[in-house]
């Protein structure tokens, strides 16, 4: 039963660990893009076990991948030994990844790459100093959580490193939110000069971004502006990591990496998530000069192992043969244009936002910005009760978050929307 599995839960696992919905789901089977709970109800899934289950549940060639590397006896051996499935892997995102002469090191979580890339950059600049933005997140560990710029998810106030902050992309409210698209890039690289001279000492290690905020609801900055950063951050020698944690392999619809979108190329690139399809998955990929620049020995136990790394290649053969990007583009537009066009209008509703099958929806309160995290949530557990899972992110708790699986079908796509958009209006009480 659910109710007894959620009590042992409780007994056994720390309260800090969150459960969504007011009566929690246990996920017992999955295909496609559908799952089924423990009572038999099947729910189509809007969220992918947080942007992870890229391609969907229960998908033959990558079942098959893993199964045949199983059939093998070895599930792990170390990277002491040559791993071929890892190697194979790390030729086709160097090779994707638009850095030239890159280096591949494996991970087991978007946390561990961002550490990994954290570690590098600062050794290589030989400077703790680190630039980061508001309204980040990038992982639960000692470094990364210090560039985590989310009070809800800083755990610590203790930091290794010494961060200075930029301003976010965010519309709605911030600083730079009343600005035009082209007064908000200027007064952003503005910013960044103004936090170098006043807030650093100069000798910066590198700035870490993602192009779309994940945890901070879908936020993200106008095309373009890591461009206007990466002209200053190079006259001062600065590296550029890209999280592109949630935004990687043509999720966006637009390019296979978000960084793409504005024109430049980062020296250091974090993945993790959707590679794995559900393993454990992750790494960081980057100029050799950067990435040799560890001066003892270093390796993951887990990363990059036989198991993981030959579901990650059937993945992303499996990404690139069926074109997922593109799909990714156009079933994202059936979405964010239904919403925009049946919802967008609602005084509720502050904006429609993201891009490809990354996209929030943010609830304030009507005649104004405040954040209504009430309203988001009545939202959430009524596309529920529609059969839809979605997620929820933001700042204030008010972002509800959408990240299918890339192989979303059209028919999925406005069977989905149709529920989002009749649980908006219900929560609201608004008339259909």
């Amino acid at each position: 039963m659910t109710d007894d599995l959620l009590a042992r839960h409780r007994a056994v696992l720390p309260s800090w660990m969150p459960l969504y919905y007011a009566e929690p789901l246990e996920l017992v089977s999955g295909s496609g893009r559908r799952v089924t709970d423990a009572q038999g109800r099947s729910y189509l899934d809007f969220f992918g076990g947080v942007l992870t289950n890229m391609i969907g549940y229960d998908i033959p060639e990558i079942r098959e991948a893993v199964e045949r590397q199983l059939a093998t006896g070895i599930v792990h051996t170390s990277t002491l030994y040559l791993i071929r499935q890892q190697v194979e892997l790390a030729e086709k995102i160097a090779q994707r990844s638009g850095i030239p002469d890159a280096r591949v090191f494996f991970t087991n979580s978007g946390t561990e790459a961002n550490e990994a890339a954290l570690l590098v950059a600062t050794n290589h600049r030989r400077s703790h100093q680190i630039l980061a933005v508001r309204n980040s997140y990038h992982g639960r560990s000692y470094a990364a959580m210090g560039v985590t710029g989310n009070r809800n998810w800083s755990a610590s106030g203790l930091n290794p490193l010494q961060v200075a902050w930029l301003h976010s992309g965010d519309r709605v409210r911030g600083l730079l939110a009343r600005l035009s698209v082209d007064e908000q890039v200027d007064a952003a690289v503005e910013d960044l000069r103004e936090v170098l001279a006043t807030q650093t000492a100069g000798d910066v290690a590198a700035l870490i971004a993602e192009p779309i905020q994940g945890v901070g609801g879908f936020v993200h900055p106008p095309d373009g502006l890591f461009a206007g950063w990466k002209k200053v951050l190079d006259e001062h020698g600065i590296l550029f990591i890209a999280d592109e944690v949630q935004t990687g392999w043509g999720r966006t619809g637009e390019h296979f990496w978000g960084y793409q979108a504005h024109g430049v190329t980062p020296d250091l690139l974090t993945f993790a998530k959707g590679i794995g399809n559900g393993f454990a998955l992750a790494g960081v990929v980057g100029r050799a000069e950067v990435l040799e620049s560890v001066p003892a020995i270093s390796f993951s136990t887990f990363g990059g192992n036989p198991i993981s790394t030959a579901a990650g290649n059937a993945v992303l053969d499996y990404l690139i043969a069926h074109d997922l990007q593109a799909n990714a583009a156009r079933v994202g537009a059936i979405l964010a244009d239904g919403l925009r066009s049946a919802v967008g209008g609602l005084d509720c509703v502050a904006e429609v936002r993201g891009k490809g099958l990354m996209l929030g929806v943010e609830f304030v309160r009507p005649g104004g910005s405040e954040p209504d995290p009430a309203l988001t949530n009545r939202v959430f557990e009524a596309a529920r009760d529609g059969g839809l899972l979605t997620g929820k992110g933001g700042l204030h708790g008010n972002v509800l978050r959408m990240g299918p699986p890339l192989t979303l079908t059209e028919e999925e796509a406005r069977e989905g929307l149709a529920i989002l958009v009749d649980a908006i209006r219900t929560a609201a009480g608004v008339a259909a």
